[in-house]
């Protein structure tokens, strides 16, 4: 099992950065990627940004050259820097760790871009 807590969303004005955390905790044996997808109302969960354990990181194409992926081992922590944000970033932030069997999801954190 692994269990994953967000935090870090909040309301922020467009062309602003956040940076959200991902606290995560259990067996990684099996883990293959770590990262974020996010929800906007109305629309499926979409990746923003992934590691994967051959060393590959990815981007969705909406997000590449201003949001970064980054994690700190020692303290199991993942983190997802933003900048220049959008109206359309607007949506639940997700950690997630996927295995080739199971998929785990934290809670979600609401980032809301709006003037």
């Amino acid at each position: 099992q692994v269990q994953l807590v967000e935090s870090g969303g909040g309301l922020v004005q467009p062309g602003g950065s956040l940076t959200l955390s991902c606290a995560v905790s259990g067996s990684m044996y099996g883990i293959n990627i770590m990262g974020w997808y996010r929800q906007a109302p109305g629309k499926q969960r979409e990746l923003v940004a992934t590691f994967v354990n051959s060393g590959t990181t990815n981007y969705g194409d909406t997000v590449k050259a201003r949001f970064t992926i980054s994690r700190d081992s020692t303290k199991s922590m993942l983190y997802l820097q933003m900048h220049y944000l959008k109206p359309e970033d607007t949506a639940v932030y997700f950690c997630a760790a996927k295995s080739a069997r199971t998929n785990y999801w934290g809670q979600g954190t609401q980032v809301t871009v709006s003037s």
